[in-house]
């Protein structure tokens, strides 16, 4: 029985049912506090109001990070919503506990108090943007960059007084500033947990139940926001739904395998989708040699020594990502995200300067083996391999086979690039290496040695 099969077992419609039941609870207690005030207590502790909502701005921020950093990493667009909810949570809540009395002001303020629904309310509609197919993320960093200036200008006009944000405070009930926020925020909670839970029953994880809980009450928490009287315990209430809508998926972070994390969110072409590419291909030559005439420490140092300089070429400089790095071979992938429509040109580019680099290193250490790369272009398929405990994502296909062949037909010290890739340099300059019978293919392939890439 297969790990899907299993969580079909235990997480049963009847088991649906119970936790559906359970994420209710809240608001049976929220109507039983507004029917009967006089279980309404009254409890005013502006310490624990100032840490609470401090310590739930806190979590959402890290989620923000983490998931922010998997978007990138992996170019997954509702991920990266997923991460712009939190940091709008994030940074609204913690406008929120400056609220607090004593804390940064002596008296209440507008701006700081309706932080908090604004907060959630915008989360929300990154939270149903998350359930859509959205291809891409080259617009993420405007995005990102919008919703931070758009935090620091209310908390600017909110500091200063300046209308309409001037007022000393806003009584946080029933008014019509909250419902307005309130009512289409449940419905687009509503909306996303009900579209994540339809994934979630075609590929049931507890990052995904993480996710459906936490779009749950966080909507309660804006119905509470609604009807809560100030300082009493209805008013308590969607404080502590908005810190457990944090735990939650803190908690299935925590449970997730380090390895991808998020993985379970991952739309379905980052998962397993089809993209043209350009992957490089480098090991040394007489690896193998060197290593059984040296200790293994020795083996190491150079090993390090090498990828000092030769991975910040390709990464940091040329913006390829690493797939794997086994002994002394190395992969990258340019174009894997979809966001960079010129990466032959990158990956020649990354080429040339792994050589440059690694010929610096070689200068001084003569005795030690040399680089060979190769380089392929083509279609590929970006896939996530693999299961907990063991997974990887990672590019897969006959691009992928015929790179690897091409590094091995490249002379040491040089770069050999495959028909597809000089197609898309017209401009380099290059140098026949004859022709590479591939397994499998009826008719044999030039390789080329790419020795400039030309204005």
């Amino acid at each position: 029985m297969n790990q899907t099969t299993q969580l079909r077992f235990v997480y049963t419609p009847a088991m649906v049912g119970l936790t559906s039941l359970v994420l209710l609870i809240p608001l049976a207690g929220l109507v039983l506090l507004v029917r009967d005030p006089r279980l309404d207590v009254h409890w005013e502790h502006h310490p624990t109001h100032f840490w609470l909502v401090l310590l739930t701005a806190t979590l959402s921020a890290v989620l923000a990070y983490s998931t922010g950093a998997a978007a990138v990493r992996r170019g997954d667009a509702r991920v990266l919503f997923v991460s712009l909810a939190f940091l709008s949570a994030a940074g609204f809540l913690g406008l929120h506990a400056l609220a607090t009395p004593k804390v940064l002001l002596d008296t209440p303020n507008a701006g700081f108090t309706l932080a908090t629904p604004v907060g959630v309310a915008l989360a929300s509609v990154f939270a149903f943007l998350s359930s859509l197919t959205v291809s891409g993320i080259t617009w993420g960093k405007r995005l990102r960059i919008g919703l931070l200036a758009l935090l620091a200008l209310w908390a600017a006009a909110s500091i200063l007084k300046l209308p309409p944000l001037h007022a000393t405070s806003v009584p946080e009930a029933a008014d019509g500033i909250l419902t307005v926020l309130a009512v289409p925020s449940v419905l687009l909670y509503g909306v996303a947990a009900g579209r994540y839970l339809r994934t979630w029953w075609v590929r049931p994880s507890l990052m995904l139940l993480s996710m459906i809980s936490a779009f749950v009450l966080l909507g309660e928490a804006m119905i509470a926001l609604v009807f809560a009287r100030n300082w009493a315990l209805s008013w308590w209430e969607w404080h502590a739904l908005m810190l457990a809508a944090f735990v939650l998926v803190v908690a299935g972070v925590r449970i997730q395998w380090y390895e991808e994390r998020f993985a379970d969110l991952y739309q379905a072409d980052t998962v397993s989708g089809r993209r043209e590419l350009s992957v490089l291909f480098a090991d040394l030559e007489g690896f193998t040699t060197f290593s059984e005439k040296h200790d293994p420490a020795e083996v190491t140092t150079m090993l390090n020594t090498y990828f000092q300089v030769v991975v910040p070429q390709v990464v940091g400089r040329h913006g390829g990502d690493v797939d794997r790095i086994i002994g002394d071979a190395l992969m990258v992938t340019f174009n894997k995200r979809g966001d960079q429509p010129d990466h032959a040109r990158l990956a020649a580019a990354a080429g040339l300067a792994l050589q440059a680099a690694a010929t610096a290193v070689q200068a001084t250490h003569p005795g030690w083996p040399k680089f060979r790369v190769g380089i392929n272009t083509g279609v590929a398929s970006v896939s996530l391999l693999g299961t907990e405990g063991g997974r990887t994502h990672t590019v897969i296909g006959d691009t992928v086979n015929v790179a690897s062949r091409i590094e091995g037909r490249a002379p040491s010290g040089a770069v050999a690039i495959g028909p597809a890739t000089k197609a898309l340099l017209p401009r380099a300059n290059t140098e026949s290496l004859g022709l590479l019978s591939l397994k499998g293919k009826d008719e044999p392939m030039e390789v080329y040695r790419l020795v400039a890439l030309g204005e």
